[in-house]
């Protein structure tokens, strides 16, 4: 008996270890092709669908995908409308892996033979060096998983000569419920619905169970899962528990659906058994799995648009802020983090374009007041970058993300510009007293402009470049202006034709002029992702 628990709890180990390394392999060595695929393949309700099948398929976990998705509604990656289409396609995706174990694990005992691909695969994860590694923790994996099944199949087999659930009467809604709820329980526990359905049909293959038992196993496992998804959302962003909320409400509905019309399922199956050939035992059980699942899409994908909207209803928006993409889920995926921090610094830096350039406005003979009385919007920034800086710092940095690395360079630039574009939001004096001075007012009108341009840089990547090639032509311009006026008012101050401290104002002035205009370019280059490096005349301040 304490031999069966060993390798019983052993099996679930090795299995569940297996499933982390194949999941985190796969998602490691498709890198940004995932998300690329994702993010292309959502345009309608039906490839929203599509995608989510595709990639937990691919990935092997349902609950990956759902973390995924989370991290790209909150980012604003993903219209809602369109992340539910994908939440029921990473329902149906899921029971890949059950189709996988019934018709190779049950059948053919694949511990053995995969032994050699665990032992490559560690090779691969200690040798070897980013993509190659990653597809060796991935190949490790699969092999673990599998003898883990093997495991479990001996501890199920012993169990089974000493206890068996078959003979107990399924016919009542309450010891359907209560059979239920225990596979809810279990994949709430165990933070996989695979690793259940996995010792279900090594129970169903061993007698332990009954198919009809398996079944309402399999349903409450499908429910379960959904608890990774509510969890990931919890302290997130609306859009966060929204999506959550979908997989819940989702799974439950089609999982009770299921529940309420098994005897009419079990009826399906046995005539597929009859006329099809499928036979009784662990396949009939995953495609029962499959089949409800799909009836549950059939159901739900026409109405997806209707669907969204009740949710939204139930969970409506919260007043917009420049960082409310930010969501602590985002912080398992570091591409979508990165695809968040990118959004809220281009918020920051629309915000911080518009302050700098009605102050600009002033040496054009506007007045000068408007900042001041935008001062709740300077604070406004301050803490909104200082908040974007804090989630940067915390996205992980690992090998399996080194190719995020040029992204996270790319931000990292626009974040020291933003910071240096901050402490311009501290006006010089006599800002809207030069403008009796030409080269000044020259200087105005072209941090201005670029200030405008950056704007639209921002707004539309289309036209980043191009505006980021003129942008770096004026701020040379203004650069040489600043230093024409700065001659030019250092020698009248000589003579003694303009005041000491007059002077010094005036050449404050036209060094927050070209300098407001360079970072406020080389933010926008960054952000349209210019690799093009640092002027070398460029001031550190």
């Amino acid at each position: 008996m304490v031999l069966m628990v060993v390798k019983l709890l052993g099996g679930i180990g090795l299995f569940l270890t297996g499933m982390v390394l194949l999941t985190d392999g796969l998602k490691a060595f498709s890198g940004d092709a995932l998300r690329r695929a994702l993010l292309q393949f959502t345009g309608t309700p039906f490839k929203a669908f599509a995608s989510g099948t595709l990639l937990t398929l691919l990935v092997q976990s349902s609950a990956a995908t759902t973390i995924t998705l989370i991290g790209f509604v909150s980012a604003g990656l993903l219209s809602f409308p369109q992340a539910v289409g994908v939440v029921m396609g990473a329902s149906l995706g899921t029971t890949g892996t059950g189709w996988l174990i019934s018709l190779l694990g049950l059948k053919v005992s694949l511990g053995l033979y995969t032994m050699p691909l665990i032992g490559i695969g560690a090779l691969m994860k200690l040798l070897a060096r980013g993509r190659v590694r990653a597809l060796g923790m991935a190949l490790s994996g699969f092999g673990i998983m599998f003898v883990g099944i093997d495991f479990m199949q001996q501890g199920m087999q012993t169990l089974s000569e000493h206890f068996s659930l078959r003979a107990m009467d399924m016919d009542g809604l309450g010891i359907r419920l209560a059979t239920m709820l225990i596979g809810m329980v279990v994949t709430v526990m165990m933070q996989s619905s695979t690793a259940v359905v996995a010792m279900t049909l090594t129970a169903l293959s061993t007698g332990t169970v009954s198919f009809e038992q398996g079944a309402v196993l399999v349903i409450g496992a499908a429910i379960g899962t959904t608890m990774t998804g509510v969890l990931a959302a919890i302290g997130g962003s609306v859009l966060a528990k929204r999506t959550a909320l979908a997989h819940v409400l989702f799974n439950l509905s089609t999982g009770l659906l299921a529940l309420l019309l098994l005897p009419a399922f079990m009826a399906a199956l046995g005539w597929a058994q009859h006329y099809l050939g499928l036979q009784p035992g662990a396949v009939s059980l995953v495609a029962f799995h499959t089949l409800f699942i799909g009836v549950g899409v059939c159901l739900f994908l026409p109405f997806a648009a209707p669907f969204a909207h009740l949710i939204e209803r139930l969970l409506p928006s919260r007043p917009d802020t420049l960082v409310n993409l930010l969501d602590e889920s985002q912080l398992q995926v570091p591409e979508v983090a990165l695809d968040t921090t990118h959004k809220a610094l281009e918020r920051i830096s629309l915000e911080m374009f518009d302050l700098l350039a009605s102050a600009a406005q002033c040496p054009l003979g506007d007045d000068g007041q408007a900042l001041v009385l935008e001062e709740h919007k300077v604070k406004k920034l301050k803490q909104a970058l200082r908040q974007v800086r804090d989630f940067f710092a915390r996205i992980p940095v690992d090998e399996e993300s080194a190719y995020l690395m040029p992204r996270r360079l790319e931000q990292m630039h626009a974040i020291d510009h933003l910071v240096r574009l901050q402490s311009r939001l501290k006006l010089p004096e006599q800002l809207c007293d030069i403008g009796i001075n030409p080269q000044a007012t020259e200087g105005a009108a072209i941090a201005r402009q670029v200030l405008e341009e950056a704007r639209r840089a921002v707004e539309d990547p289309a036209v980043a470049h191009a505006e980021a090639e003129a942008m770096a032509g004026q701020t040379a311009r203004l650069l040489e202006l600043r230093q024409q006026v700065r001659l030019a008012v250092l020698r009248e101050s000589a003579g003694g034709h303009r005041d000491s401290f007059d002077a010094m104002k005036v050449m404050d002035v036209m060094r927050w002029l070209e300098r407001v205009a360079y970072h406020s370019w080389r933010v926008c280059h960054s952000l349209s992702g210019g690799t093009t490096p640092e002027p070398e005349q460029a001031d550190l301040d």
